[in-house]
């Protein structure tokens, strides 16, 4: 995805956010905001891709603020909080003993809505309660775009291209619907700290290990997926899995610039200029396959 103008105030807006989870010192606040304008005039054109520029803008704040993960303390709020729900999301899933079909799409719908609960970025209430009350509103509502029937015969051998802390735990709920449907899962997360994105230490926090059979990493803390970054065994098996899981906007920013299929996208269009590239209206719930011979 190509950046779009309002991408530059939504990163600068992001910056200003970290910044101050990172330190109350508003001299050191006004340094990283100028530094990071400064990436933003180098880099910021119509035809660079958006997860790009937002990687390099990054990575300058948290070099200017001397802290490698701004969000430690939130990704551990989100996972807190999406444990509390777990129990009541697996619940929904298996309710009433569905086919395997409507409980690959049940389990799909719940990581979907999961993607919505992005607590540091989207200043959603982190407490329990009110996330379960929004969980099961979203649940009801379903997915608003639904190929789960189409990817259900394209799970043999499936790269999971993870998104957010807390996110990942229902993921999970996923994985062990492919894995009772006899796939395979190669999990990929972050190869270090950018956001409140899943790294290797959530994996072992975790032990999401033992719910898929390999995990891999980007490569690097990209936003997203930067081809450029990513390790070659990542993009062979990108290249060869017979179905590509996609989690959330910044992926979609990164490889919707690629030809990788089939690909599955499963997000919440937050972003209206998401949605707008994929042909869709802001706030849906989507799990849309593309790039399927």
């Amino acid at each position: 995805m190509k950046m779009n103008p309002r991408c530059t105030y939504c990163l600068l807006s992001r910056v200003h956010f970290q910044s101050k989870l990172s330190t109350d010192d508003e001299d050191l606040i006004s340094k990283t905001i100028k530094e990071c304008l400064g990436v933003m005039n180098n880099h910021y054109s119509p035809e660079a891709v958006s997860a790009s520029v937002a990687t390099r803008i990054h990575r300058k704040c948290y070099e200017i603020l001397g802290d490698n993960d701004p969000y430690a303390v939130t990704k551990k709020l989100i996972s807190q909080a999406a444990l509390k729900v777990l129990p009541a999301a697996k619940e929904k899933i298996y309710e009433n003993s569905p086919d395997d079909r409507e409980l690959f799409r049940r389990a799909v719908l719940a990581s979907v809505i999961a993607n919505y609960f992005d607590f540091g970025i989207m200043g959603f209430d982190a407490s329990e309660d009110k996330f379960e009350a929004a969980f099961l509103k979203y649940f009801e509502q379903g997915l608003d775009v639904d190929d789960t029937p189409k990817m259900l015969g394209l799970l043999q051998d499936v790269i999971y291209i993870a998104d957010n802390c807390g996110e990942i735990l229902f993921d999970m709920l996923v994985f062990d619907i492919i894995k009772k449907l006899g796939g395979k899962i190669t999990l990929v997360v972050r190869g270090g700290p950018i956001l409140t994105d899943v790294t290797l230490e959530e994996v072992r926090e975790f032990e999401i290990d033992k719910k898929v059979d390999r995990i891999l990493t980007t490569g690097s803390n990209a936003v997203g997926v930067l081809i450029e970054e990513a390790p070659a065994e990542l993009l062979k098996s990108m290249k060869d899995a017979t179905l590509i899981i996609s989690k959330g906007m910044a992926n979609y920013e990164t490889l919707s610039e690629h030809n990788f299929g089939p690909i599955a996208y499963m997000l919440l269009t937050k972003c209206e200029c998401v949605a707008e590239d994929l042909g869709l209206e802001q706030g849906l719930s989507v799990a849309k396959l593309m790039n399927c011979p």
